[in-house]
């Protein structure tokens, strides 16, 4: 058992910095293809700091595994409403600008329902997987185009921000920075871990679930979908702390929507798989309530207090402490 644990550990760790070293990586070459730092950061930053759930899922998917694929989607997303959000809030009372939360949260309430639908259908087939695909793609053209405009900061663009607060490496610029070689290695090598870290993590994984007799749901939902989300816990905290709490915010509403309809998406569109009965009995209906509860909380006095977030990181406790059945 404690091989395994040390295994998922391991798997994270490896994840967690081959995500790092990629984004670093392809936001270089993206420089040296003339790509605006602006959309840089929507599109290289934004969804390749979702490469830690990306590469679990799919790789569960592939592993015949729907219940940590699909549990590692809904239940990083569960982390980021209750967990993140709730502990960002702690760290300090994030103002909340009105139309964004509309906006984004508007987007991300509708993408889990989307999920539910299909889940109650057809499953997470390969239409379903690229109907997600054109949704993200129409989502990015649509906050791209937005800023373009400078008709207000969405969720997309606070993602990318949130993540080069914290990692200057991540910044892209206008004109080329670096070695191509040096860039073209970090990409290389990002991959390379990630794809290692998944298969690790995904192992180990299931082999825990089996040893502790319980579906690979419940670990995909708990230790894989937090050990995920890790790099968005610190960027919102980090993005509270500096009293940037849209910025942590649309982190938080922007990384729910890429992991709905991109990794998702790409899962479904690579690897079709099942959704898990007890998640669509259960799971998903509680993200959708988290999800408007996270929106009634932010609307009520146009901020998220230190009391409501404490609210929202007690009711994850007692998420996980009831789906790890200790009550």
């Amino acid at each position: 058992m404690l091989t395994n644990a040390l295994a998922l550990g391991l798997g994270l760790i490896l994840l967690v910095a081959g995500g790092d070293l990629l984004v670093r990586g392809a936001v270089r070459i993206a420089e040296r293809l003339k790509l605006s730092p602006m959309l840089i950061g929507l599109t290289v930053v934004g969804m390749g700091t979702s490469m830690p759930e990306l590469a679990a899922s799919l790789q569960a998917s592939l592993a015949g595994s729907p219940g940590i694929a699909i549990g590692n989607i809904v239940g990083s997303n569960l982390a980021n409403t209750l967990l993140i959000l709730g502990a960002a809030a702690l760290v300090a009372p994030i103002a909340v600008e009105r139309p964004t939360l509309w906006r984004d949260g508007g987007v991300g309430v509708v993408a889990v329902v989307l999920l539910l639908a299909a889940g109650l259908t057809v499953g997470l087939s390969r239409p379903v997987g690229i109907a997600f695909l054109v949704a993200m793609i129409a989502y990015i053209y649509n906050a791209y185009r937005q800023e373009r405009q400078e008709t207000g900061h969405g969720a997309a663009y606070d993602r990318a921000v949130a993540m080069e607060g914290v990692d200057p490496g991540m910044i892209p610029h206008s004109k080329p920075t670096g070695s191509l070689a040096v860039a073209i290695a970090l990409f290389a090598v990002g991959l390379a871990l990630i794809v290692g870290g998944g298969m690790v993590l995904v192992d180990a994984a299931i082999t825990i679930a089996e040893v502790l007799g319980v579906s690979d749901a419940v670990i995909g939902l708990t230790i894989v979908a937090v050990g995920t989300s890790f790099p968005e816990l610190v960027t919102s905290a980090v993005a509270a702390y500096r009293r940037q709490g849209d910025i942590a915010l649309g982190n938080v509403l922007g990384s729910n929507i890429y992991n709905i309809l991109f990794i998702g998406g790409i899962t479904g569109a690579v690897s079709p798989t099942e959704i898990p009965a007890s998640i669509l009995a259960f799971d998903l209906w509680l993200l959708i309530a988290a999800s408007l509860l996270m929106m009634i909380f932010a609307l009520s006095g146009g901020r998220l207090s230190r009391r409501e977030g404490f609210a929202l990181v007690a009711s994850y406790g007692a998420y996980t402490a009831y789906t790890a059945g200790l009550f």
